[in-house]
């Protein structure tokens, strides 16, 4: 699968890296991890959450919670097997990404604990 993902979309994986959510935890969770450098707007969200659907990255659940603890217009969307894999490999570009700035002097290396 060749999905080429944007940072917006990349986030939006990591998001969804550790179960499933709906569109608002979503934008709350991309906000958080990114100490608020990124917030996506409600029609940025959806408009990624249809691009990573109809690549097959994400699905929607079928499954809800209780009844008392769910709005029934809330959508939950999870990350496919193929779509972490598409997580993995582009963690894994940015980390060979930042070796290439370690080694040419655009960072510190790190420190051994």
């Amino acid at each position: 699968m060749e999905t080429s993902l944007t940072p917006a979309m990349f986030q939006v994986l990591l998001a969804l890296g550790d179960g499933e959510k709906h569109g608002y935890a979503i934008l709350k969770e991309v906000e958080e991890q990114t100490d608020g450098h990124v917030r996506l707007s409600t029609g940025t969200l959806y408009a990624i959450i249809k691009r990573l659907l109809i690549d097959g990255v994400i699905q929607e659940c079928r499954h809800r919670p209780p009844v008392e603890e769910d709005d029934q217009r809330r959508r939950y969307y999870r990350l496919t097997p193929a779509g972490r894999q598409v997580a993995i490999e582009e963690a894994e570009r940015m980390e060979r990404l930042i070796a290439t700035a370690r080694e040419k002097h655009f960072l510190k290396r790190l420190k051994p604990a």
